[in-house]
């Protein structure tokens, strides 16, 4: 049976992905009080490029290492290494199921990108779910209030790297192996934060270094676990349901933090998931039009 033909299979491993992605989110928070962010980082991304190195070295060799686009792979490792501290810097000062909620602005970013940069046609809808989005946003973040603060801006620009960043993956995946992109972000982050190491590197106590272990093996799982559902099901089966992150993120974050968001985070929770996971169907529905009319 063909990969694409096994869309349950997908799903299951989509589920367990963004499951180890609100880990991730989690076990950050928990270290962001004691260890540096760079050094966080860095660590994060040395576990990713070695697990890849061992796990894919023995089947593919040197092969891992060819890659036809050496300046964007940099950049992209850029971009994503931008994102975590982004995201680092934000699990300092905000709930994980409120950030995750903001951070899933990102496909409605790359939809106001492709309309923007692009010149691809979006439909009143999709600009509707656009604008949905931004309003839930807004509703989480709440400027004047008194949950507001400075540091609540800070998964925009983890928004906005991310999205950068998923559009030139997009880009990459046209003629690079999904392995080799995976093994040079890790080395990209590591080799760029190694230089700022020695200014902040810290003694830690051995619960720390097992919580970032457990950070990498979260980070490196999740990652493995899309690159197998993608190869088994369309995106647009799938991305509906990476928005059970927030429900993964929430419910960590009364679990670990004993924290529940408000009614207004609720509110703009649900309508930051419900525009995204409308936009990306509309999306797959728009592209499906236009390839059946070519």
């Amino acid at each position: 049976m063909s990969p694409v033909q096994r869309p349950l299979q997908a799903i299951c491993f989509v589920v367990l992905a963004v499951a180890c992605f609100a880990g991730l989110d989690t076990g950050t928070k928990m270290v962001s009080a004691t260890v540096p962010v760079v050094m966080a980082v860095w660590f994060r991304y040395l576990f990713q490029a070695l697990a890849t190195a061992l796990a894919m070295l023995p089947r593919r060799g040197m092969r891992l290492l060819h890659t036809r686009q050496p300046g964007l792979q940099v950049a992209r490792g850029a971009l994503l290494t931008a994102s975590s501290v982004f995201s680092y810097l934000s699990l300092m000062h905000m709930p994980i199921g409120e950030f995750t909620a903001i951070v899933m602005l990102t496909p409605l970013i790359i939809t106001l990108m492709a309309a923007t940069s692009l010149g691809e046609r979006i439909s009143p809808l999709r600009w509707l779910c656009v604008a949905g989005g931004f309003i839930g946003a807004i509703t989480v973040i709440r400027p004047g209030s008194e949950v507001f603060s400075l540091a609540s801006l800070m998964p925009l620009g983890l928004v906005a790297t991310n999205a950068a960043y998923q559009v030139l993956t997009s880009r990459l995946a046209r003629t690079e192996e999904a392995s080799t992109m995976h093994f040079y972000t890790g080395c990209v982050g590591a080799g760029l934060l190694t230089v700022l190491l020695p200014f902040v590197w810290t003694a830690l106590s051995p619960a720390v270094w097992l919580a970032l272990i457990g950070m990498g093996l979260c980070s490196t799982l999740g990652h493995y676990l899309l690159i197998l559902a993608y190869g088994k099901a369309p995106v647009a089966v799938l991305t509906p349901y990476l928005y059970l992150q927030i429900v993964f993120a929430t419910l960590a974050g009364w679990l670990a933090f004993a924290h529940m968001p408000d009614g207004w985070a609720i509110t703009g929770i649900l309508t930051i998931g419900v525009c995204g996971a409308f936009g990306t169907w509309l999306t797959a529905r728009d592209k499906a039009r236009v390839a059946v009319a070519a």
